[in-house]
């Protein structure tokens, strides 16, 4: 195996790593409460969830689509991009995978959506002058960042050309 595929592979291993707690770990806190006189700060509504919790919540609260959307973007693809990785690395008698390659090649940016999204809705956040609502990137945010980055970098690195084998 090449050198840049050995350092492919542990770049799939350690962004799976990374996966899990980006999805189990708390991804955002959103706290909306008020400077009330007299009585001082007031918190309204306060939430801390992961990727999984949200999930789970959207599909309880009937909003499937959104639900399935999150699923296959957040869980689903990183974990068919990295099986598919492993088996372009693995079994090179596979008659199409180059295009296999190119597949998760197209498909990984695909990985970055969800912390696009966050990013955005961070922003929208950031830009409102209510001084009432204070939101907060939690650890699950970075792990699943760097999920997203070190998956992108193991596609990058992975060379399909296969070593001449030693003659002399």
């Amino acid at each position: 195996m090449l050198l840049r595929n050995k350092i492919s592979f542990a770049l799939i291993i350690i962004s799976l790593i990374c996966l899990y707690p980006g999805l189990t770990n708390p991804i955002l806190t959103l706290e909306i409460g008020a400077e009330l006189p007299l009585i001082g700060k007031m918190t309204f509504y306060e939430r801390t969830q992961n990727i999984v919790e949200t999930i789970e919540t959207l599909f309880q609260e009937k909003n499937e689509i959104v639900a399935i959307l999150i699923l296959f973007f957040s869980i689903i693809v990183p974990l068919l991009k990295a099986v598919i990785l492993l088996i372009v690395l693995f079994f090179k008698q596979i008659k199409n995978r180059l295009k296999l390659y190119r597949f998760v090649y197209a498909i990984g940016k695909w990985s970055m959506a969800d912390v696009f999204v966050v990013g955005v809705f961070l922003a929208y956040l950031a830009t409102k002058s209510n001084e009432g609502i204070h939101a907060e990137l939690e650890s699950g945010f970075y792990y699943f960042t760097a999920y997203c980055l070190i998956s992108l970098a193991s596609i990058q690195v992975m060379s399909l050309k296969e070593q001449a084998p030693n003659l002399g």
